[in-house]
């Protein structure tokens, strides 16, 4: 055995623990998905109150809310809430075991717990709210008393004063605390502060301020419905765009067999001229060793310097963070791919093929479409496994978050161009042909796509990225274009990013 491999062995046991630590760390943490379906949920509220001028209007409010938003909303809210509760009770059965974990682990589990209570309280106060709009008061105090408990406990005085304003309003006979209103202002948003406003000022006798209020909600309903119907609307066409592909590609199959576009027979191979070795080599060094090992401990040093620690007080700090990390990874990836296929240059046909000409537009957008039925229906079943947990890529959330314009258009820049660029090349204009030396095209279009959804180094996103990496590898097969898999990457994280700055936006 040549040093060489020595090395790549002990390297590629070093990145397997790395990754280990990481995907099982996201065990616990709460996916986005979650955050995603109460957002939408907070919209569809406030659609509820859109008093509609037409008939047509009408019924498309109706066909957007449903015929019991209300109670549906109650519903999601406490899925939530279970979810949450059953992961901070795992965090604490963890933390108080009889052999403790190391110091690092006991700050994780804590700072999960402290978040997960915090946000178990949060959901209990929207609760509260759900069951008095549905009569159920009683239900509603007792939710808020445990809030209030909750909260206590945690030193969240915020939050415990705002259960204490809401069994103010609710309560037999009323108990207006003096700070009220901006209590309610300052700790629920959307239709839960309108509804608990609403209370206070028929409480207070305040016909001028309900005025006020009902106008307010008016023009909040029509920016929602618009958002609503933004996001709702374009996944639905373009789903049943992506059905009628996947039918036809299925049809074509079961008719022509070995000719169709799914045959692996029919795509042309790709001339590999180096081995495994080479395959082994990039991905352990180029983007695994680079990205858990070098890039983390290089911005650690990095973030103690005056410039970058200022820089990352900034939210356009934060994000042109994120991008120069980005893009050094692809540096370094793509340095690493050089140098180690650089002796057997010129490559063959077919080879990082990227033209301006032919069809990869149409590959790439009807590749958009096929994978977001595809997507969607493993993301459902992928909500059932995981209940909730599983982690998130780390920047959705902060994309989420976000409100700063500067730092939405770095953000775009990272997962709209850089990501695609630099994933593209390295996953499927590297990878996936390099796989076909050892076996068929199908599967190293699985195999490739599998090794894409675990470099994002979180369990719940294993299942749908394997799917669009799929998707990704059958259109760079077909197309023999990188421009055509780089347009549909591309076109997914637009979509996704825009759907958060949405949801982000809707809630104040």
């Amino acid at each position: 055995m040549t040093l060489k491999r020595i090395i790549l062995i002990v390297l590629t046991i070093f990145a397997v623990w790395l990754m280990g630590q990481d995907l099982l760390s996201s065990w616990n943490q709460p996916q986005i998905q979650s955050r995603l379906e109460l957002y939408q949920t907070n919209l569809l509220l406030q659609v509820t109150e859109l008093r509609a001028t037409d008939d047509n209007l009408a019924i498309a409010t109706r066909t957007l809310v449903g015929t019991e938003p209300v109670k549906a909303a109650q519903t999601q809210y406490q899925t939530v809430r279970d979810q949450a509760q059953q992961n901070l009770t795992k965090s604490q059965d963890l933390l108080q075991t009889d052999s403790p974990p190391e110091p690092a682990e006991v700050k994780r589990l804590t700072e999960t717990s402290q978040k997960l209570s915090r946000l178990i309280t949060e959901l209990d106060l929207h609760l509260g709210i759900l069951e008095v709009q549905q009569g159920q008061v009683d239900e509603a105090l007792k939710t808020w008393a445990i809030a209030a408990q909750t909260a206590t406990t945690q030193n969240l005085h915020q939050l415990a004063t705002t259960a204490q304003v809401l069994t103010g309003l609710w309560t037999q006979p009323p108990q207006l605390l003096p700070d009220a209103e901006s209590v309610v202002k300052r700790n629920l948003e959307g239709w839960f502060e309108a509804q608990a406003l609403t209370q206070l000022y028929q409480l207070q006798e305040r016909p001028e301020a309900l005025q006020e209020l009902a106008q307010a909600q008016q023009q909040t309903a029509e920016q929602a419905f618009d958002q609503l119907a933004l996001i709702t609307g374009i996944p639905v066409i373009g789903c049943i765009i992506g059905a009628g592909i996947l039918l036809f590609l299925v049809g074509q199959w079961l008719v022509q067999r070995k000719q169709a576009l799914l045959s692996g027979a029919s795509i042309p191979e790709w001339t590999t001229p180096w081995d495994g070795e080479i395959v082994w080599q990039v991905l352990i060094i180029g983007f695994f060793l680079v990205g858990q090992v070098v890039l983390p401990v290089a911005f650690s040093l990095l973030r103690q310097t005056p410039l970058l620690a200022d820089l990352a007080l900034s939210d356009r700090g934060k994000a042109l963070l994120i991008l120069l990390n980005y893009l050094t990874l692809a540096a370094g990836g793509l340095g690493v791919l050089y140098f180690s296929i650089r002796e057997y240059l010129p490559l063959p046909a077919g080879w990082f093929q990227v033209s301006l000409w032919g069809r990869w537009p149409l590959w790439g957008l009807g590749g958009y479409f096929a994978a977001l039925p595809l997507v969607i229906i493993i993301s459902l079943i992928n909500q059932r496994i995981w209940q909730g947990k599983g982690g998130s890529n780390p920047i959705l959330p902060i994309a989420l978050e976000e409100r700063n314009t500067a730092a939405l258009v770095i953000f775009f820049v990272t997962a709209a161009i850089a990501a695609p660029i630099f994933e593209e090349i390295l996953f499927r204009g590297f990878l996936l042909p390099s796989l076909t030396r050892y076996m068929p095209v199908w599967g190293a279009i699985a195999l490739s796509s599998l090794i894409f959804a675990v470099a994002h180094l979180s369990l719940s996103e294993v299942l749908p990225l394997t799917v669009l990496g799929m998707v990704l590898g059958f259109v760079y097969a077909r197309s023999r274009n990188l421009l055509a898999s780089m347009l549909l990457h591309s076109l997914w994280n637009t979509g996704t990013l825009l759907s958060l700055m949405i949801l982000g936006s809707s809630q104040g």
